[in-house]
Formats: structure tokens, sequence, C-alpha cells
């Protein structure tokens, strides 16, 4: 038996965490395409959304580690409206 990838079309909860934020410009412009490109090069997880223009960015991504997901966008810039909701307990009808 080879080793199994995560397909998340066969497991919607494969990547358990719902995580969004807003990324406020600080010093330099942002850069969307460039945060994108960074999220799904150094960090696992999928449904990335990373919409905006050079001053704001709205995060959306899929993760089982959200904090690190958190620590980069801050290091891009000034975050806030941080929500993170546990799809798995949201299923079970818990709060998320």
């Amino acid at each position: 038996m080879g080793v199994q990838s995560i397909d998340a079309e066969d497991d919607q909860f494969a990547y358990r965490y719902d995580t969004q934020c807003l990324i406020d410009r600080r010093d330099q412009d942002l850069d969307e395409d460039e945060i994108s490109d960074y999220i799904t090069g150094h960090f696992e997880g999928n449904s990335l959304i990373a919409a905006g223009d050079e001053d704001l960015v709205k995060i959306h991504f899929h993760t089982n580690e959200p904090w690190k997901i958190l620590e980069y966008c801050n290091s891009v810039g000034e975050i806030y409206d941080i929500v993170v909701e546990d799809m798995i307990r949201q299923a079970d009808g818990k709060k998320g």
C-alpha cells in the first residue's frame, strides 16, 4: 500500500480550520499575488482566497495550523477581523 495523499474532494475536513483575516498595509504596499504564492508554497491547506489591493488584502484559507498563517500575515501587514473556525466541531453541531 502506497502513501496516501489527502484529497480535499474526498475529505472535506482534511484541513480543519477555516482561517480568515484582513491584512492592512503597514509600511509597504501589499501584493495579493505575492501573499497567495507564499501561502500556497509554505503552508499545507486548501480553499485559499487572497483578494484585495495594495492597502488591504482579505485572506481565507483552510489549514490545520491557523497560527502559522496568522503569524505570516502579521509579518506582511497589520492583521485584524481574525476568525478561526473549527469546521469539524461545526459539522457536529457544536460552536465552531
